[in-house]
C-alpha cells in the first residue's frame, strides 16, 4: 500500500516491467521473482475465510441511533481487526468507472510513455516494481505519488499525467479526503479524544497514492504481488479497481484471503495509528496474492501525519494509569527510520514500542 516502504523500491534503470514479462507466448518466472518461503493460506473446508467487518459510512455520519451503533462497530473493529469494507461511502459510480477506464488506460500505454514516470535513483515515487531485500521482487508495477502537501508534488510525475487521468485522480482524491477526515473524527470520538486533537495531528498531512497492476502469473504459488507488512501509515484506503481479490490478511497467527464487496472500500488501520490509539487499536499484517488468469489493478490512498508532528500516543490519552506504549518520534524521523531498518511484516512497530518501562530504539 502506498507510502508503506519508501526505500524497496527498484531504481535501476535495469528495471524489469512484470507487465512486459507476460506478453510472450510462453511466460517463464524470472529467478528473482521466485518466493519458496511464503507462510501457507490458514484454509480447509471446515475453516473457511473469516468475513471481515463492514462498516456502513451512511449510518456513520447520520446523527441518529444508527451513529452511536455503527461508531461502537467501527471502534470494535478497529481493535479486534484492524481492517473493514466501507459501503455507501459516497463516491458516485459515475466517477469510480471513469477512474478505472483511465487507470486501464495508463497501463496499456506503450512501456516507453510510462517509462517517462519511472523511478529516479535514490527516489521510491514513480513508475516501477518493488525490490525486496536478497533482490527479489514482487510481481506487480506501480505508479507511486505523494500527492499531498501540494508543494511537494514532483513536476514530473503527477503535473505530467495524461490530462484525463490527472483531472480523474484529483476529484478522486478529493472525494477520499473528506471520507478519511469523517474516518479519523469518528474514530477520535470512539477512542475518547478530542476531535480537534485529531484533525490537528493529520490535517494537511502527507497524502499518497499507488496505481498497483498485478499481471497474472501461471504459477501463482511461486511469486508474491506483495509481500507481509503492516502499514506505517495512519491509515489507507483501497479501491479495488476492476474488481479482482487478491488481498490476505493475518489474523490470531493464520494468513487468509478476503472476499471484497466490489462497491466497497477497504480501510486498514495503519501502525501509526495503532501508535496514535497507545495500542487500543491494531494494524493489520496483509500481502497480496497473484492470480492465474486475471489481473489485478489497485488504487490505495495512504493517509499520514503532517510535517513537523510528532508520531506518538495521543497526549490526551496518557495518565498515570494508561502510561505510553510507544516512544515519540518526528514523522520525518519516523519514516527515515523506517527506510533505514527495511523491516517485514511488523517489526517495525515492535521497534517503536517501549519495552519494560525502556526505550526500544537502540
Amino acid at each position: 500500500m502506498a507510502l508503506s516502504n519508501p526505500k524497496d523500491f527498484s531504481s535501476s534503470p535495469l528495471m524489469v516491467s512484470v507487465q512486459e514479462l507476460v506478453k510472450g507466448p510462453t511466460i517463464t518466472i524470472p529467478q528473482q521473482y521466485v518466493r519458496l518461503d511464503q507462510e501457507p493460506l490458514s484454509l480447509s473446508f471446515t475453516a473457511p475465510s473469516p468475513p471481515i467487518p463492514t462498516i456502513d459510512m451512511a449510518r456513520l455520519v447520520s446523527g441518529d441511533d444508527d451513529n452511536d451503533l455503527e461508531l461502537e462497530k467501527l471502534h470494535s473493529t478497529c481493535k479486534d481487526w484492524g481492517i473493514f469494507q466501507l459501503v455507501n461511502h459516497g463516491v458516485s459510480s459515475s466517477l469510480l468507472d471513469k477512474l478505472k477506464h483511465e487507470v486501464e488506460e495508463f497501463y496499456w500505454l506503450p512501456l516507453e510513455e510510462k517509462m517517462k514516470y519511472k523511478m529516479r535513483a535514490g527516489d521510491w515515487e514513480g513508475y516501477g516494481c518493488r525490490s525486496r531485500e536478497g533482490g527479489k521482487l514482487d510481481w506487480v508495477d506501480s505508479l507511486n505519488i505523494i500527492t499531498n502537501p501540494v508543494d511537494r508534488r514532483r513536476p514530473h510525475l503527477f503535473p505530467e499525467l495524461p490530462s484525463s487521468l490527472r483531472n480523474t485522480l484529483e476529484s478522486y482524491l478529493l472525494e477520499l479526503q473528506k471520507i478519511a477526515a469523517k474516518l479519523l473524527g469518528s474514530m477520535a470520538k470512539a477512542l475518547g479524544i478530542d476531535v480537534e486533537e485529531m484533525m490537528e495531528f493529520f490535517d494537511d498531512g502527507i497524502q499518497a497514492v499507488r496505481l498497483a497492476y498485478y499481471p497474472p502469473c501461471p504459477k501463482p504459488e511461486l511469486v508474491m504481488g506483495l509481500f507481509p507488512h503492516s502499514d506505517i501509515t495512519l491509515i489507507n484506503i483501497l479501491h479495488q479497481v476492476n474488481g479482482v481479490d487478491g488481498l490476505q490478511i493475518k489474523k490470531d497467527g493464520l494468513w487468509f484471503p478476503l472476499n471484497i464487496n466490489p462497491d466497497a472500500f477497504i480501510v486498514n488501520v495503519g501502525d501509526i495509528l495503532q501508535i496514535f490509539s497507545n495500542g487500543v487499536y491494531h494494524s493489520i499484517e496483509h500481502k497480496v496474492s497473484t492470480n492465474a488468469e486475471k489481473e489485478r489493478i489497485s488504487i490505495t490512498f495512504s493517509i499520514n501525519p503532517k510535517n513537523g508532528a510528532d508520531v506518538g500516543p495521543a497526549p490526551s490519552l496518557i495518565n498515570p494509569d494508561n502510561p505510553p506504549l510507544f516512544r515519540k518520534v518526528g514523522v520525518e524521523q519516523y519514516f527515515k527510520d523506517y527506510s533505514s531498518r527495511k523491516p517485514s511484516g511488523k517489526a517495525y512497530l515492535d521497534h517503536m514500542r517501549i519495552q519494560n518501562g525502556q526505550d526500544n530504539s537502540a
